[in-house]
């Protein structure tokens, strides 16, 4: 049976009672003592006789309350630390002063392939098969950068905490190891940079050509192969695939993306691949893992594919052939599981005609297809998207939410947008930052230049006014046509008679047969 006292401290009151649990002749197995209370385990003694107990330790000068309990302190402690270090996922181990293992919890002995008990003692140098990773420890007074060894041939990034008796103010007196592997890595990596991300509720738009994308996409997304997105510049292709992710049976793994416009070819490749330890001068002690690693189970998403260069093209192939990569400067071969979603703006069999591109990537990248369209095809979209984005602006700007004229949706819909999405966003952006009114005029968007540039470089190239004349007539019907498919539409639209915009169509054959 076991029992708390709890009592007034003073000079050998614990001394006292322990000597009346003598008198009676109760073995006492354990003692915690901890002002203003002792913990006492007596096995021979039984609840009947408490009550005589607790008269004769009320005797003792100073003693308050004696009470029966399920546990001692102690043990209910060590069960909880147990069970704690069971729940973790990552392996977790606990060493003393001289470097060596008082503690490891499963996840570590499964990772060793050894028991709990057997990992107790061990120095932390040879567990890892690295000596200098103890004298590192200890020199640095269990204070180091986090570094990269491997443990059983799985790679691990090691986070060391010192333990320190914060009231002695004393040197470490050990440390507790925690490691990380590189796809628990590439989750948080991912939970911090996608925490935001959502799937196809994320892609504005309900116009027919966007429509007919997301349905595709999510039939392609839930498809074990490599998927080719393809669209001009700003038109959403991360923002598509990131939602094919999210409706891929991956979706709880990591989304990691490296655009490959970005970087230059040798850091693209320690980027993408990571690198062993001593690789390059500047690199990180012992190695680092790259996307393909942290991303184990996920998807990487390639963004501007047709960038790469024709060395990283082939290091990519052999991966998307069979699983299997060599860090930069490594010699070990590693297999992970990852799905490789790409994008480009480029023409990639055009680059594959003139050899710029690898014809045999370009097939095992070209498995999936989807095409992002341009928002000249998405009329119905650009004054919702407008306003989503006007929403946002003003919330950034702090600033009253404000509203379009229709002078204003009028020039949004004639511009043709090169720069897709991404250029209306900006522009919208612009227009709300600069102005303070409650409407944005058409004079606000700033757009009218572009539109007086572009007039003027068709008048420049044409041999004659008629021609000059034919040529903006056929671009302004064959852009709004699309939004306005008849003639009577397109009529109300540009406030001319049904019969002349009848009579244009035909002439300029739009639309195309």
């Amino acid at each position: 049976m076991r029992i708390e006292v709890l009592f007034t401290d003073r000079v050998g009151i614990a001394h006292e009672i322990l000597a009346v649990l003598a008198a009676r002749r109760l073995n006492v197995v354990g003692v915690e003592v901890d002002p203003p209370h002792i913990h006492i385990d007596a096995p021979g003694l039984d609840p009947a006789t408490l009550p005589a107990l607790d008269s004769a330790l009320r005797v003792v000068a100073g003693v308050r309350r004696v009470a029966a309990i399920d546990m001692m302190p102690g043990t209910r402690r060590r069960l909880h630390l147990d069970a704690l270090l069971a729940a973790l996922p990552d392996p977790v181990l606990a060493v003393d002063r001289g470097g060596r293992v008082v503690v490891a919890n499963a996840a570590a002995a499964r990772v060793a392939s050894v028991s709990e008990n057997a990992l107790s003692g061990v120095d932390l140098g040879a567990l890892f098969g690295d000596p200098g990773l103890t004298a590192d420890l200890l020199a640095g007074g269990f204070r180091i950068a986090n570094r990269e060894a491997t443990l059983n041939g799985q790679p691990f990034l090691i986070d060391v905490t010192p333990i320190i008796d914060v009231k002695a103010a004393s040197e470490p007196e050990g440390a507790v190891i925690t490691l990380f592997a590189p796809a628990r890595l590439g989750e948080r990596l991912d939970a911090l940079q996608n925490f935001d991300e959502g799937g196809f509720d994320k892609i504005l738009g309900d116009s027919p050509p966007m429509r007919g994308l997301k349905a595709r996409a999510a039939r392609v997304a839930a498809v074990e192969a490599p998927l080719l997105i393809l669209g001009e510049t700003g038109t959403g292709k991360e923002l598509i695939a990131h939602a094919c992710h999210r409706a891929s049976p991956r979706a709880d793994k990591p989304f990691l993306a490296l655009n490959c416009a970005a970087v230059p070819e040798n850091l693209a490749e320690s980027e993408l691949f990571g690198y062993a330890p001593g690789s390059f001068t500047g690199a990180q002690r012992g190695g680092k893992p790259g996307l393909l690693e942290l991303a184990h189970g996920g998807t990487v998403f390639l963004d501007e594919i047709g960038e790469m260069s024709a060395y990283l093209q082939a290091k990519l192939l052999r991966f998307l052939n069979d699983g299997s990569f060599r860090r930069v400067g490594g010699e070990r071969e590693q297999k992970v599981d990852v799905r490789v979603i790409s994008a480009t703006h480029r023409a990639l069999e055009t680059m594959v005609a003139d050899h710029s591109f690898r014809e045999d990537l370009f097939y095992r990248l070209n498995v999936l297809t989807l095409h992002a369209p341009p928002l000249r095809e998405r009329g119905d979209d650009i004054l919702s998207l407008a306003r989503h984005f006007i929403g946002r602006a003003c919330a950034q700007a702090r600033r009253p939410p404000c509203r379009l004229t229709a002078a204003a949706g009028a020039a949004l819909l004639a511009n043709r947008w090169p720069g897709n999405v991404r250029q209306l966003e900006n522009v919208i952006f612009r227009a709300v930052t600069m102005s303070d009114g409650a409407f944005l005029d058409a004079a606000d968007l700033e757009l009218a230049g572009a539109h007086m540039a572009a007039a003027v470089d068709v008048a420049e190239d044409a041999e004659a006014w008629e021609t000059a004349v034919e040529s903006f007539e056929r671009g302004l019907l064959r852009r709004l046509y699309p939004r306005f498919p008849s003639s009577r539409k397109l009529a109300a639209r540009l406030q001319t008679s049904h019969t002349m915009i009848a009579n244009k169509l035909r002439k300029y054959g739009i639309p195309e047969r």
